[in-house]
């Protein structure tokens, strides 16, 4: 791998899927045995994803490395743009490895298994020779911006949840009520949250047009296939109770046009409003990482954007994400367990009885206090950024990056953007023009709720 021109000081051993692709690219550039592979993912709807590049020409010794570079692509995209079935296409020897990775049985067994519950499909590998993997067929779904009438926007938070009555493009309520809905078994608590969230920003109004939520997880038809929310939810209980929540609490208000998005989604939905662009892609760095993009038309994808689950480190020995049990995933570099996993290296000890945001806490007022020690926990973060806005640009076109969540707040969220750009800068100059921004309190909070307001129409 090519030396990082900028090296995280708390984690020497950072190895960037950015750099390790473009290194990769370069052997193969050199390699006249070099031979061509694509990688199909088909989700919903017959939508489907294609990626093409080219790889080692196969033999003993470059086997494995074509293999170790190839899943971490697959892996990349099915979280970022999601699906059930994946068409590989190219030398048998690759293709049969990688469909034993990705198996119930193999290696990425979390993947395979997520991925069906989602789309409610059997998880499929199709190795091929490369003329029989299917074309591309793209989706580009119009949604939001439509702020005529009376309209309810509810944001469902992990610790609150808020709602807003907007009248032609204008809050005229907003109101945030403490909850707890990931400690709850029974989705009735979640059911009767929403609903009276819902009746109280239709008091405020002389009727309900339309009404849009925004709201952490996946959706698909207004439907929850996977959300934290529910996270102490049986599955039994889930697919009776919860999946259908928001419908369920739509038709109480009305026979009204409903439309549900994934939370970070509408974050970019309300950041390509504010700034009148396209090409937005919205990172939220909190509990976990999440994430939503805008195209080049100013639509949605009908991508999942779980950038937490993308690995952003090739480095086997880079921690673990206790959930999917893999190696050098976004949650681990772009949430508050970045902060909590550095702060050790930067020779900060917590409390161990200290919830997760409180550790982020303790941080975050060493940094208001100028320590040395939370500076370079937040220079580290966002080195971390730098290289992992060139990966991620291998799938988004990115004008401007919108960043959000508790990380980013305060000094620590200005060092980050700032090491950022300098990763950028240095590194990658094609994109040093990417705008990266911070939206503030206000703009976040309200623009938020006029975005889920403006999702379905009227």
């Amino acid at each position: 791998m090519d030396k990082l021109k900028i090296i995280p000081q708390l984690d020497p051993g950072f190895q960037p899927m950015s750099v390790v692709l473009r290194w990769f690219r370069k052997q193969v550039a050199q390699d006249e045995k070099k031979e061509k592979m694509a990688i199909c993912v088909e989700r919903q709807g017959g939508y489907r994803y294609r990626y093409d590049l080219d790889i080692l020409g196969v033999n003993d010794q470059t086997l494995q490395t074509n293999v170790a570079i190839i899943e971490r692509l697959i892996k990349s995209i099915l979280w970022v743009v999601g699906g059930f079935k994946i068409y590989l296409g190219g030398n048998p020897l690759v293709t049969e490895k990688l469909k034993a990775i990705f198996n119930k049985d193999g290696e990425r067994k979390f993947d395979v298994e997520f991925m069906s519950r989602v789309y409610r499909e059997p998880f499929e590998v199709i190795a091929t020779s490369i003329d029989k993997v299917p074309t591309e067929v793209k989706a580009s779904i119009k949604i939001g911006g439509n702020l005529d009438g009376y309209r309810i926007g509810f944001d469902a938070g992990g610790s609150d949840r808020k709602v807003s009555a907007v009248v032609n493009g204008e809050a005229i309520y907003s109101e945030e009520v403490v909850w707890h809905p990931k400690l709850q078994t029974d989705p009735d608590y979640h059911y009767q949250g929403i609903l009276d969230s819902f009746k109280r920003a239709a008091s405020k109004m002389p009727r309900v047009d339309a009404i849009g939520v925004s709201s952490a997880g996946i959706y698909i038809d207004n439907e929850v296939r996977v959300a934290s929310l529910f996270l102490n939810v049986p599955e039994d209980v889930f697919n009776a109770k919860a999946r259908d929540v928001y419908i369920r609490a739509a038709k109480e208000i009305g026979d009204v046009p409903l439309e549900v998005a994934n939370d970070g989604d509408v974050t970019a939905l309300a950041g390509a409003m504010e700034l009148k662009d396209t090409n937005v892609l919205g990172i939220a760095m909190g509990t976990s990482e999440a994430a939503g993009y805008i195209n080049e038309e100013g639509n949605l994808m009908g991508w999942l954007n779980e950038l937490a689950f993308v690995p952003v480190d090739f480095n086997k020995e880079a921690m673990v994400d206790e959930w999917s049990g893999d190696y050098g995933c976004g949650v681990k570099y772009f949430s508050q367990d970045s902060v909590i996993k550095l702060a050790p290296r930067a020779g900060i000890a917590f409390d161990e009885t200290l919830s997760p945001a409180e550790k982020l806490k303790v941080v975050q007022a060493l940094m208001k206090n100028g320590d040395e020690r939370a500076k370079a926990i937040y220079e580290t973060i966002g080195i971390y950024l730098g290289y992992a806005l060139a990966y991620y640009s291998e799938f988004y076109q990115i004008k401007h990056l919108l960043l959000l969540g508790r990380v980013t707040s305060g000094w620590g969220g200005l060092i980050i953007v700032e090491k950022a750009k300098e990763v950028l800068a240095s590194e990658f100059p094609e994109f040093q023009n990417m705008q990266i921004r911070m939206p503030d309190e206000k703009s976040r909070r309200v623009g938020q709720s006029i975005a889920a307001a403006s999702l379905p129409k009227a």
